[in-house]
């Protein structure tokens, strides 16, 4: 029952191979633990890394990211930054993954938490306007992110088109159960409601961020309710009627 939201382009550790008791040299075991903890180490620098690429991405794009002014950023050589990633394109995909990361944690795991139906669905909406709010200031990696490499095929275009298409496949789906709990008209298409849904999303960025339009937050909160009002079933539960307001955003 519960709708799995996960990235084909997670991080996976490293693993280390531990020598057997009857074949370790003197020391060996205690140099298996440094190795350990040196591998934490640069797990753990290159996290650090990321994290401040991820601040400079959202102010001037993916694009913009260089192994030379994260180097900088981080006061670290070239060199230091570029043996965490080896290229800078690596660099910019992992900074895709991370901010992926982060958008499942406040966005769409806390959602899991209401019934199906409805309730989920408003949950997952008002979770995404509430990290869109703090993005109006700071940018948002999958739309700018769109714009540099919408016609740019490869790798960093498939790492980013695949994390939107992972995450627009959830909302579909928290949709599709709300009909199925009929929460929704039988003849309600689905993937209408989620494509408009998606639509106030890139409205409100446009028309805040780059228009600067006042009470664009206000108009679409009441868009989501008029898409709620037009395909909502008349047998729809009371919960489902909660209306998110901007002083929750």
């Amino acid at each position: 029952g519960v709708v799995r939201f996960c990235c084909h382009c997670t991080l996976h550790a490293m693993s280390v191979t531990e020598l057997s008791p009857k074949t370790a040299r003197p020391g060996a075991r205690d140099g298996g633990r440094a190795g350990q903890s040196g591998l934490q180490k640069g797990q753990q620098t290159k996290a650090a890394i990321v994290d401040a690429a991820l601040g400079l991405a959202t102010q001037i794009g993916l694009e913009g990211l260089s192994i030379g002014a994260l180097a900088e950023v981080m006061h670290m050589s070239k060199s230091g930054v570029f043996a965490h990633f080896g290229s800078r394109e690596e660099l910019q995909i992992s900074v895709i993954r991370e901010y992926f990361a982060r958008f499942e944690e406040e966005v769409f795991y806390p959602a899991l938490t209401e019934p199906k139906g409805l309730p989920r669905v408003q949950a997952l909406f008002g979770n995404w306007m509430k990290r869109v709010a703090v993005e109006l200031q700071s940018g948002c990696i999958f739309i700018s992110g769109a714009v540099e490499f919408d016609d740019r095929p490869g790798p960093v275009r498939d790492a980013l088109a695949t994390s939107v298409q992972t995450w627009l496949a959830a909302m579909y789906r928290a949709v599709v159960l709300a009909k199925e709990a009929g929460h929704l008209r039988a003849d309600a298409d689905e993937r209408q409601i989620a494509f408009e849904i998606h639509g106030l999303i890139l409205a409100l960025h446009y028309e805040a961020r780059f228009l600067k339009t006042p009470g664009s937050i206000e108009r679409t909160l009441q868009a989501f309710q008029s898409i709620l009002a037009r395909y909502g079933s008349p047998a729809s539960p009371a919960p489902a009627q909660r209306v998110i307001s901007p002083s929750s955003i």
